[in-house]
């Protein structure tokens, strides 16, 4: 096979890192048949470290189980290997170039801090890396998504650099399309030829084309022509959506862009004023539909946000390219650069930061192909309306009315946490994460859910900034696979799981989690009681250790009563039959709790006495929609509403709480299942 793009490691809370690489397959051949030589695109995933340092170019051999690739996948096969690969020669001179340049900006950005250091790469060769997650999912929430990736934007400031100096010292069409070509080349490689990168040169060299020539709409048939044949090369581009958002932003800054340009300089708009305020305008536009059929929501802040961010694209761009140039003759003025180039990007952190935590920053919009085709024909309606003034002005009325009457109430009353919320089960997807007021923005949190966006973004609805303690039923992923998210942008003050080392490999994720915020991660039992505030935090479980059962890590969870106002909620992890037999044994009607976290996101393997002697008014069921598993067991949440319980799912309702009101308890759902 031929390498394709960077491996890529998916990180796993159960072990090392897999592999995901991207290759081109020669030939196959079979135990017991002969070698069969094609040309078809594959997908490795390869357990073993020797898969990292692969560089596109690179023909490999390996040896692993060939699968089926997912439905709808262009790819022709999956490969799932183990062993390191055997390496058949080397790449080509310029991607060794590449990798060292590469390698070098990594280095030079390595004393920044990790936001712009790990964006900076991003931006420039799309190296992510070091990108943390949490920053990247703030930029695709503010709608700055391309600015975490090599776009046409980033080819077309490189290029335009050159062709601007080119032009000062007097040099003639033909040496300037030279030098153009040479640094596109360039720079290509050295952000990698991958389709995404091939896609965005293609783009930022026809966006440019129409700057330079000065006549944008001449470049439109090249447009037309560059995405034929990107799509007649590689056919898979037709199921990607950032080649249609390049192709859609592209044709916005031709089409519509200069006529917003020209209309806001008629009214006295400065040129560069009038620039910078109608190119991001029109490529978010043209790219609504599609973003709105793929989210499911449109961004109020994707605008304003991307048009403050562009003074700080430029520079970030062609300060991370120097760094990355100077990085292999002179490391020492590649680091200098690399700190000029992080103060624009800390602009950029900022700016996603900010626009991610905006109140209603994304309305909900029907996703999927209607709700692109609707937005379109919303927008194509709206644009041949506006040219008319008074529609303009109705418009802006109406816009200007609708803002300054709904955003003082949704600032003032969200409607989320609901008052008097006593515990909230948040959709993490097939996993648990519940959380528990300790006062003012801060609580005590109960599980983390299989990934760490999920659970961040749910702290951040109930404006929690300081965890008081982070406690783990037991080390499976579903249950510590977001402790990072728990730890992101907040304060923690202690961690506790149960003395149980299994499985291993989730148990080191969160003692690595903690260590990284300077805390130990601290096993307790039986007994154990913690008081915050008003909320009292006492373990029941597990009693004694068990072995020999259908899952240890499961009946070794933490069995957690809180008692928070003269209410209880019960917490019981992943317990399974034989130790929720054990704790009715030794608790009895000592069970009793007002609300019923239901173990193992509603299996079947439930003791049913455990649900009379808890006899609970309210039962959350954390689940994933369409889960694999067969949760929750229809059976069993019947029981239980025949014991009087309301029965809230994460699958359904979304976040779910319990809340305190002056008879008794209620419920409500946020209403956002993922």
């Amino acid at each position: 096979m031929v390498v394709r793009d960077d491996p890529r490691a998916l990180a796993s809370t159960s072990g090392p890192p897999t592999y995901l690489v991207a290759v081109d397959l020669v030939s196959v051949d079979a135990e017991g048949s002969a070698a069969v030589r094609l040309d078809a695109r594959g997908l490795v995933l390869g357990s073993d470290p020797g898969w990292r340092g692969l560089l596109p170019g690179q023909r490999v051999v390996a040896t692993g189980r060939l699968m089926p690739p997912r439905p709808g996948d262009l790819r022709a096969a999956v490969l799932s290997v183990r062993k390191a690969p055997e390496p058949i020669g080397r790449p080509s001179w310029a991607q060794r170039a590449a990798g060292v340049l590469r390698a070098g900006l990594q280095r030079a950005c390595e004393p920044l801090p990790d936001d712009s250091g790990g964006l900076l790469p991003g931006l420039v060769v799309g190296d992510t890396s070091r990108l943390d997650p949490g920053l990247e999912e703030d930029f695709r929430t503010t709608g700055m998504t391309h600015l975490t990736a090599v776009s046409g934007t980033n080819v077309a400031i490189v290029v335009g650099v050159v062709l601007f100096v080119v032009r000062r010292a007097g040099a003639g069409p033909v040496l300037c399309a030279v030098l153009c070509a040479v640094a596109l080349a360039g720079f290509v490689i050295l952000a990698r030829p991958s389709p995404s990168v091939i896609r965005a040169a293609a783009m930022g060299a026809i966006g440019l084309l129409g700057l330079a020539t000065g006549r944008p709409r001449a470049a439109v048939p090249a447009l037309a022509a560059g995405a034929a044949v990107l799509l007649i090369a590689d056919p898979e581009l037709a199921s990607d959506p950032g080649f249609a958002l390049s192709v859609l932003a592209t044709a916005g800054l031709l089409l519509i862009a200069p006529v917003w340009r020209d209309g806001l300089r008629r009214r006295g708009c400065p040129a560069g004023v009038a620039e910078a305020l109608a190119v991001p305008a029109a490529a978010q536009i043209a790219c609504g539909p599609v973003v709105a059929a793929i989210s499911g929501t449109v961004s109020l802040v994707a605008m304003p946000a991307n048009l403050v961010a562009v003074p700080a694209i430029a520079p970030a761009t062609l300060f991370g390219v120097t760094a990355a140039v100077l990085s292999p003759v002179w490391p020492a003025a590649a680091e200098f650069a690399a700190w000029i180039g992080h103060w624009p990007t800390e602009w950029l952190v900022l700016i996603a930061h900010l626009g991610a935590r905006v109140p209603a920053g994304a309305l909900p919009w029907p996703g999927g192909a209607f709700g692109g085709v609707l937005l379109a024909l919303l927008t194509v309606a709206f644009l041949c309306a506006a040219r008319r003034a008074i529609v303009r002005r109705l418009a802006t009325v109406v816009a200007l009315g609708a803002i300054l009457g709904a955003l003082p109430v949704r600032l003032l009353a969200s409607g989320w946490p609901p008052p008097g919320w006593l515990v909230v089960a948040c959709a993490v997807g097939q996993g648990d994460a519940v959380v528990l007021p300790a006062g003012s923005g801060r609580a005590v949190v109960v599980d983390a859910g299989p990934e760490p966006n999920a659970i961040d973004h749910c702290l951040r609805r109930l404006g929690i900034r300081h965890v008081a303690i982070l406690v783990v039923s037991h080390f499976h992923a579903d249950h510590i696979g977001g402790v990072a998210g728990v730890f992101r942008d907040r304060a923690v003050g202690a961690v506790i799981g149960p003395d149980w080392p299994e499985p291993a490999g989730g148990r080191a994720a969160v003692e690595t989690a903690a260590g990284g915020a300077g805390i130990a991660l601290r096993t307790v039992g039986p007994g154990w009681v913690w008081t915050v505030g008003d909320l009292r935090l006492e373990v029941l479980g597990p009693i004694t250790p068990m072995r020999g059962t259908n899952s240890d890590p499961n009946n070794n969870s933490l069995i957690v009563r809180a008692t928070l106002g003269g209410r209880s909620v019960l917490l019981l992890g992943d317990a399974e039959t034989e130790e929720q037999e054990e704790l009715v044994t030794a608790f009895g009607a000592g069970l009793r709790s007002d609300v019923l976290k239901v173990a193992h996101h509603g299996s079947a393997l439930q003791a049913p006495e455990l649900f009379d002697a808890v006899d609970p008014a309210v039962a959350l069921v954390s689940v994933g929609r369409d889960n694999d598993y067969g949760h929750p067991n229809p059976v069993l949440l019947a029981r239980i509403a025949r014991g009087g319980a309301r029965v809230l799912r994460t699958d359904e309702a979304g976040d779910v709480a319990a809340i305190v009101v002056d008879d008794g308890l209620a419920v409500a759902g946020r209403g956002d299942p993922p």
